[in-house]
């Protein structure tokens, strides 16, 4: 294996208004963007849930090595948490 596909979900509140719907996919793209070893595949709002609004992001981990993979999932949530704490977007809960 030379590299590691990853898909997550990130549910946000239904109260997030359309304007920052809008702006997630590409908030979240220039997070991972900035990350060594990463490759983006695609970030979308994916479904309506029963309690939140998903978004399915999808990446490749340029290495196999697992310790890797995750220090780069943990800096990608940190990202992701950071820029929407400033912007006022919610998580579903």
């Amino acid at each position: 294996m030379e590299r590691r596909r990853v898909v997550f979900k990130v549910d946000v509140a239904y109260r997030t208004t359309q304007l920052q719907l809008k702006e997630i996919p590409q908030v979240i793209s220039n997070i991972i963007a900035k990350i060594p070893e990463t490759q983006l595949d695609r970030v979308h709002f994916a479904s309506y849930g029963p309690y939140s609004l998903v978004f399915e992001v999808v990446h490749n981990v340029l290495n196999s090595d697992y310790n890797k993979y995750m220090n780069i999932q943990q800096e990608i949530n940190l990202g992701i948490k950071e820029v929407f704490e400033k912007r006022g977007i919610e998580f579903a809960y």
